[in-house]
Order: C-alpha cells, then sequence, then structure tokens
C-alpha cells in the first residue's frame, strides 16, 4: 500500500492532524489547474479533498485493526465558491461506526474560514493481511 497514494500527491493533501481515532484534518491548496472556466475550484476537486479526508478518519477510528476502507456512498454540498490560490482545511470526524462500517462527516473551510462545503459518507472495512 503506498502512503501517501497518489490521489493525495495529486491534489496536494498534507495531513496536519490524526491523533484522536475517528477525526482527521487536512489542508490543501486550491491549485488553478483544479479551476474551471468560470474560475473558481471544481467541485469533483473539492469531493475528492473529502474523501481522502473522510476515508482517513474512518481509518483511523479502527484504531488497531488493519482495514481497508471503501467509500460505499458520498453526499457533497457546495455552498460557496473557492478562489483559486485559497488555502483549504477539511475536517473530518466519524459520527457513527463499528465493525464493518462507518459514517463519517466533513467540513472544508477556506483562508478565511469560510464553509465552503459538506460531506457525508459511509464507509465499509474489510480486513488486510
Amino acid at each position: 500500500m503506498q502512503v501517501p497514494p497518489n490521489c493525495d500527491l495529486t491534489l496536494g493533501t498534507v495531513c496536519l492532524d490524526k491523533s484522536e481515532p475517528g477525526r482527521t484534518v487536512w489542508r490543501m491548496t486550491a491549485d488553478e489547474r483544479f479551476a474551471n472556466p468560470a474560475g473558481v475550484i471544481q467541485g469533483g476537486f473539492l469531493a475528492a479533498f473529502c474523501d481522502s479526508s473522510m476515508g482517513a478518519a474512518a481509518v483511523t477510528f479502527a484504531a488497531g485493526r488493519k482495514v481497508r476502507a471503501a467509500n460505499a456512498e458520498i453526499k457533497v454540498s457546495f455552498l460557496g465558491p473557492v478562489a483559486v490560490g485559497s488555502v483549504l482545511t477539511c475536517t473530518a470526524v466519524v459520527v457513527s461506526g463499528g465493525k464493518r462500517t462507518a459514517f463519517v462527516e466533513a467540513s472544508v473551510n477556506d483562508g478565511d474560514g469560510a464553509l465552503v462545503a459538506r460531506a457525508s459518507s459511509t464507509y465499509l472495512f474489510a480486513e488486510r493481511g
């Protein structure tokens, strides 16, 4: 397993905190490569940022177990435009979980602290050897 994965390297995400099981905090700069024709960051890149952050939170929730966390579904709400160059912070938290699943929520804030996206997802755990 490659850590960090290529998707995180492409997005330029950096983990700021994973000290508490089931909670992670990540940072990403909104690169102009991710802008749509209107000059703001395309929502799919924000969704990928949320997915990476929430997946990591799900894995830390399974503390002491070696698991893979597969996204079963995701919902993302875009609450404001993200300008190129913005430094984004995503906080992901496991709201509920057990041995086989975790329900996770994420919030993305821009450098001014404005909430620009919210996401939720269900992850399925599979043991890995």
